[in-house]
């Protein structure tokens, strides 16, 4: 009997174990997404030096954020049915090396016209990184668990420019401004391949088991082979009200995103004295906060459904409206407090509760969607948060150039990112019947 129970266990045990390779591919996607972000925090760290020695202004920094924005915005809508109708790992793989090359670029010119030019091919390679992760996620992860493995990859928008100071700063001071950009072109270039060579898609892995994939194959997951049909013309999207409401709910998220990743450094050089050599450690405190809202956010999504307390679709929706709200109290704060400790608390704070809102919007995409068109719909939503999202940044610096002061444009920030709690609550409803 003895021996029967043990033969028993063993099996459990290592079903157990099997169920634990989709979460390398996070690891993957976290990896890739935190290089976009060095890409694109990699302007505000050498914002101060390019001002000092080319003479920009803020508004010019500010232009360029905008550049990246609008051209990144625009590419979302062709990059989604790119995604969809090519498949993740062609299309991200030609992306990374794309926008790396962009970086590099950045790093080698000197005029404004050329650096706009530099921001604007960044905006174009970087546009499926996203959609592809949202997409890839729908094939390694049923709807339970998406929000946590979201929150995961989607903290790479976080872990980027949190890694991004002390590191970015060192190369500068070391090696001057241009190599920041080089070298993070070269780490773009290096990771595309090991990409290319390392992913599969969960039928084709040869490194997972029957027991996962079958597991993974629950609630809504699936091959890419399987899913490439739908009833649903890509231009029809824009007849749903959902998908309206999170275009709009995100355009109220990254108004606020976009400051925060243009302005931080600027802000507590400007306003709290920071030098350089200590910019390192306080603008990349406030990213830690993002870190822990995107993946604390997440579980408590999964939490959520696992305790049938509610639907995987209303799980996210009450964790964005309820940081969308607390977002906004706490940014509005912050313009308010005078000591350099409490300026940097309230940035963290704020960036946790923008970061819930980030990940369980680009997890929604995958319970809204029909399973063929989460990347068209993710990238839909993306489209509306940084097309109007990219006019914060050149109206940040315009305010800041115009008043000598921050304070409106974090209050104003801070209003629109609470609008974002009445978008999904109210708007995003029901998923697209396929």
């Amino acid at each position: 009997m003895a021996m029967d129970a043990n033969l028993q266990t063993k099996p459990v045990r290592t079903a157990n174990l099997a169920k634990k390779f989709r979460w390398t591919v996070v690891i993957w996607l976290l990896i890739g997404g935190i290089i976009n972000y060095l890409d694109r925090a990699n302007l505000s760290i050498a914002a101060p030096q390019m001002m000092k020695e080319l003479g920009l202004t803020a508004t010019e920094i500010g232009l360029l954020g905008t550049v990246f924005s609008w051209s990144y915005a625009l590419m979302q809508l062709p990059a989604g049915w790119l995604i969809d109708r090519f498949g993740t790992k062609k299309v991200y793989t030609l992306a990374l090396i794309w926008w790396s090359g962009a970086t590099m670029l950045t790093g080698a010119v000197s005029k404004m016209g050329s650096f706009i030019f530099a921001r604007l091919l960044l905006g174009v390679g970087e546009a499926p990184c996203f959609p592809t992760m949202a997409k890839i996620t729908s094939y390694w992860f049923p709807k339970k668990e998406r929000g946590l493995a979201t929150g995961i990859w989607d903290s790479s928008s976080k872990w980027g420019p949190a890694i991004a100071p002390p590191l970015l700063v060192f190369i500068m001071v070391t090696f001057g401004w241009r190599a920041l950009f080089y070298i993070t072109g070269v780490l773009g270039i290096i990771f595309a391949i090991g990409f290319y060579i390392f992913y599969k898609n969960p039928e084709q892995s040869r490194k997972l088991t029957k027991q996962e994939l079958d597991y993974i194959r629950t609630d809504g997951a699936g091959s890419e082979q399987s899913l490439q049909t739908s009833k649903i013309k890509w231009r029809e999207l824009f007849k749903y009200r959902s998908v309206w409401g999170m275009i709009l709910g995100f355009f109220c998220t990254i108004w606020i995103w976009n400051i925060f990743l243009v302005f931080l450094p600027l802000f507590l050089t400007d306003v709290h004295g920071v030098t350089l050599k200590e910019l390192g450690i306080y603008a990349g405190i406030p990213w830690v906060g993002g870190i822990f809202g995107n993946i604390f956010g997440g579980y408590l999504t999964k939490k959520m459904v696992d305790k049938e307390m509610t639907t995987p679709i209303k799980a996210k929706r009450i964790a964005i409206s309820i940081s969308a709200i607390c977002a906004a109290v706490v940014v509005c704060a912050v313009p308010f407090v005078e000591s350099l400790a409490m300026t940097i608390a309230l940035l963290t704070l704020a960036l946790c509760f923008i970061s819930a809102m980030t990940g369980s919007a680009w997890a929604l995409a995958g319970d809204i969607a029909p399973p063929s068109m989460v990347a068209s719909v993710g990238s839909i939503q993306n489209f509306g948060g940084y097309f109007g999202g990219a006019f914060s940044p050149v109206i940040a610096g315009l305010i800041v150039d115009k008043t000598g002061s921050y304070s409106l444009a974090f209050i104003s920030g801070g209003v629109i990112a609470g609008c974002a709690a009445l978008c999904y609550w109210f708007i995003v409803n029901k998923p697209i019947e396929n």
